[in-house]
């Protein structure tokens, strides 16, 4: 199924028909551009090459700027592959709108959450930090014992320590697109989605029956909340 690029807005709210307010996020969705067929004789398998966001032909390599060239496309920040089920259907250089996706079709949104750098146990894990007393002043924050003493003699792969926090590839599924404004490309999905604002986002339309397919296997193993 084709998807779309865009990017995050941010976030506001809508009223229904019912006039229940609906919290939505808003996303900049393309318009992109086709810019190569992944044929199954060639490449192994079939799928569409799809680019967004306009570039500066100098910032890029010249083999890049060459693929472009052959599409004959100007340059594009951001390229994604999205499987299709007839390849034919598509050209190259073939312009990819909003308009793909109606008012209440269901979506997966992949974006990037916000990166929050090096950050320590107690934001990162939740820890409690040490006890506030006994003269523990610099034991506040810190994880505590990280491994065994004299056996095993090391620290397991996985402990949950100091590191990184965020920027990292995440799916929210099942979303409901609640309108959508061909006019100045946007689309409004009901909930939050991943990211800052200005995040590249890849949104993808769920095919009939699957969005449900999480909620049916959890009630058929006997868990229903």
């Amino acid at each position: 199924m084709i998807g779309i690029l865009g990017e995050k807005v941010g976030m506001t709210h809508v009223f229904s028909e019912k006039g229940e307010l609906i919290p939505v996020t808003v996303i900049k969705a393309g318009p992109c551009f086709v810019v190569q067929k992944k044929e199954k004789e060639r490449d192994g398998y079939e799928a569409l090459q799809v680019g967004y966001g306009q570039g500066k032909a100098k910032n890029f390599p010249k083999p890049l700027t060459g693929h472009f060239q052959k599409a004959s496309l100007s340059p594009l920040r951001f390229l994604r592959e999205f499987r299709v089920d007839r390849i034919d259907d598509y050209q190259v250089g073939q312009e990819i709108k909003v308009n793909i996706f109606n008012k209440g079709d269901i979506v997966n949104v992949q974006g990037y959450s916000k990166g929050r750098g090096f950050t320590g146990v107690v934001k990162r894990h939740g820890f409690r930090g040490g006890p506030r007393s006994h003269g523990q002043s610099d034991r506040l924050r810190a994880p505590g014992s990280i491994g065994g003493s004299s056996f095993p003699s090391r620290v397991f792969p996985g402990t949950k320590m100091a590191g990184r926090m965020g920027m990292e590839k995440k799916v929210i599924r099942n979303l409901k697109i609640i309108e959508v404004v061909e006019e100045d490309n946007l689309l409004l999905v009901k909930g939050s989605v991943p990211g800052r604002k200005k995040g590249v986002l890849v949104v993808t339309k769920v095919k009939e029956g699957k969005e449900n397919k999480s909620k049916e296997t959890k009630e058929k193993n006997g868990h229903s909340g």
